[in-house]
């Protein structure tokens, strides 16, 4: 108990009179530090604030996993009113709760109001987000899920997908694109639904599966399947035996 009373002092005293250099790690909390050694974490309780060389987070309560020393973390949990940022990773998320894998650089951010933003990309949901740095993968799980960059829009309840070398990387690699009503998708001049959606980067092909509609220019097409190759500029619709394809075109010139 004296060890843990006098470590407690040495951080709050010195996170509260000398400022941060390159390399440390500044932590204040209005409620106190729990160490457990043993178990390799630590607790900071109330209006927490962390200043590192690689992120800034403010939480109401965290959880810091480390592995030699207090100072060498590999994994942080937050809970309550969370905003963090990084210029090492390129990422600024919003939450409730958030999950950071730091050796592994997962990051999750969860509740309502969630975001999670880059230069080029733009991650909002009521559920939660998940990206992984290193391999380029995400999922936005619940209602509300949204994904944004310069290139497309997608609106859906469950948006899984690969960036192609990383999370910073607007260009997406794959997508699979769920939703029990209807998933939404901007494409450039092109606008889809479907229950379904699936892209795939190697073939140029987007994959629309159940409740298809495409609004291209003047031109609204319906139907059960459809396909539009991103490459080829160009688009294909089917129906099953008991539907019939629906073209509507707009005649704009007046």
């Amino acid at each position: 108990m004296k060890m843990l009373l006098k470590l407690i002092v040495i951080i709050l005293i010195s996170s509260s009179i000398l400022s941060r250099e390159i390399g440390e790690t500044e932590i204040t909390t209005e409620d106190g530090i729990e160490v457990y050694q043993n178990e390799k974490y630590y607790l900071l309780k109330k209006n927490v604030s962390i200043n590192s060389d690689n992120f800034n987070l403010n939480a109401d309560n965290v959880k810091i996993i480390f592995n030699q020393n207090m100072y060498d973390i590999t994994e942080l949990n937050a809970k309550g009113n969370v905003i963090f940022k990084s210029t090492e990773f390129k990422m600024d998320g919003i939450g409730q709760t958030l999950k950071f894998d730091i050796q592994n650089e997962k990051l999750k951010v969860e509740g309502l109001n969630s975001e999670l933003i880059t230069e080029d990309i733009q991650m909002f949901s009521d559920g939660y987000i998940e990206v992984n740095n290193l391999t380029g993968e995400f999922t936005l799980r619940g209602v509300n899920s949204k994904l944004i960059n310069a290139d497309i829009i997608i609106d859906s309840d469950l948006i899984n997908g690969v960036f192609a070398n990383n999370f910073t990387n607007k260009d997406i690699k794959f997508l699979n694109i769920i939703d029990s009503e209807i998933s939404y998708v901007k494409n450039n001049d092109t606008e889809m639904y479907a229950k379904k959606i699936n892209y795939d980067y190697d073939t140029s092909i987007i994959e629309l599966i159940e409740s298809v509609t495409i609004i291209r220019n003047d031109e609204k097409i319906t139907g059960d399947y459809g396909t539009l190759d991103t490459k080829n500029n160009s688009y294909k619709i089917k129906s099953n035996n008991q539907k019939k394809v629906k073209i509507l075109i707009q005649n704009n010139e007046q």
